[in-house]
């Protein structure tokens, strides 16, 4: 007989057990960063209310889903982010993904209502370069400085600063980045990343293996994270991991995660576009199928011919 309290987990046909949501609430942004991929827009005008996002991640608790990640375009331009906070089930960990620009004003607030951590992008601490990559106006730099420390003072951490590689622009200021987060005694770990091909961004690709034999290089400590083989780096009292999601077949291969779209559609791979389910309107009753359906279709993106 089934146990009517034992958990059903949502696992693919390459048996990767769901664990993680990633949802965009808004496809709106207050910058335009040169390589953004927009990974949560569908070219969608609506936004998913409170009730629909709620809705969205309780039937994920329910399927053992334990871990969110909110994520725009700019997540802190959604003025009832708060709210969603506070409607969401209890999870082992809620975190976003912001650029920092609005966070100094309310990072306690949102720590409150039951936000863990946060991502922050931080490309560069050359101000120029910064309003380079981001075509901000003057000032905005000073504000997402602002808005790491006033994450940091809520206890929003660990604090991880997202540095996208871009060659001949930053690829020179990751000792400075180190520097910069051993002001905070452990509480931010750098995060470089590995450019991803959603623009006409050839120009800006580095040798992204390079960088990480140097970094190896000059580790007093060298870690496995064990989900997706990503390394993490200990460096005279810096953390820092090494993001390379770009023909990462492992990557791919313990890929735990189900995305959510701006205007409601579970994404079961940010790299494909046309397998996408419409979760926007379901009721509570029809969305546990739906999110079998998604699942349903997940393909590895990056995987090996033989293992097809």
């Amino acid at each position: 007989m089934n146990d009517p309290h034992k958990t059903e987990f949502l696992r693919d046909v390459y048996g990767r057990t769901i664990k993680s949501l990633r949802m965009s609430i808004t496809d709106r942004c207050n910058l335009n960063c040169i390589y953004c991929h927009n990974e949560g827009s569908t070219g969608a005008i609506g936004e998913m209310s409170v009730e629909t996002i709620s809705n969205i991640v309780h039937i994920a608790a329910g399927f053992g889903v334990n871990r969110l990640k909110i994520s725009g375009g700019e997540p802190l331009l959604r003025k009832d982010l708060e709210d969603i906070l506070i409607s969401l089930p209890p999870l082992k960990d809620v975190s976003m993904t912001t650029n920092g620009v609005l966070l100094k004003e309310c990072a306690q607030s949102l720590k409150d209502a039951g936000l863990n951590r946060v991502n922050i992008s931080l490309d560069s601490l050359n101000e120029t370069n910064y309003r380079h990559i981001t075509k901000c106006k003057d000032g905005i730099f000073q504000k997402v400085i602002g808005g790491i420390h006033a994450a940091v003072d809520a206890d929003l951490t660990p604090v991880k600063l997202n540095m996208v590689l871009l060659k001949d622009v930053n690829e020179s200021e990751i000792e400075e980045m180190l520097s910069f987060t051993r002001e905070f005694h452990g509480d931010v770990i750098l995060q470089l990343i590995q450019l991803m091909d959603f623009r006409d961004v050839a120009c800006y690709h580095v040798n992204v293996d390079e960088i990480e034999k140097e970094l190896e290089l000059k580790a007093g400590y060298v870690q496995v994270r064990e989900l997706h083989r990503r390394k993490k780096y200990l460096i005279d009292g810096a953390e820092v991991e090494f993001v390379k999601p770009v023909d990462n077949t492992e990557f791919c291969a313990n890929c735990n995660r189900l995305r959510v779209t701006a205007d409601g559609k579970l994404r079961p791979c940010l790299l494909v576009n046309d397998n996408l389910v419409d979760v926007s309107r379901a009721s509570l009753e029809d969305m546990p199928e739906l999110f079998r359906l998604a699942v349903s279709r997940r393909i590895p993106f990056y995987v090996k011919q033989k293992e097809i």
